[in-house]
């Protein structure tokens, strides 16, 4: 999956979404559903707000998204919802 904020894949077998990249950093970051629904709910939430958001990618890089980026965010992380079970 190539998402304009994101880049990774989805593991079927373990109903994993493996994260590669967001915006132009590299992670492997490892989201089971609970976790994947954690951060779309935050993000949905908080989509209107005119601050920025901070992600923290491997629990030391932190990685601010616009409002706009946070938006295409969503939208990447609409492609990979339905396909946890």
């Amino acid at each position: 999956m190539n998402g304009k904020i994101i880049q990774g894949t989805f593991d079927q077998v373990n109903d994993e979404f493996v994260l590669n990249q967001v915006k132009h950093f590299t992670t492997q970051s490892i989201l089971n559903k609970d976790q994947f629904d954690k951060i779309y709910d935050y993000l949905n939430n908080h989509k209107d707000e005119a601050d920025d958001q901070i992600l923290t990618l491997n629990e030391q890089m932190l990685v601010r998204l616009s409002q706009e980026e946070s938006s295409q965010f969503i939208e990447d992380l609409n492609q990979i919802r339905d396909l946890y079970q």
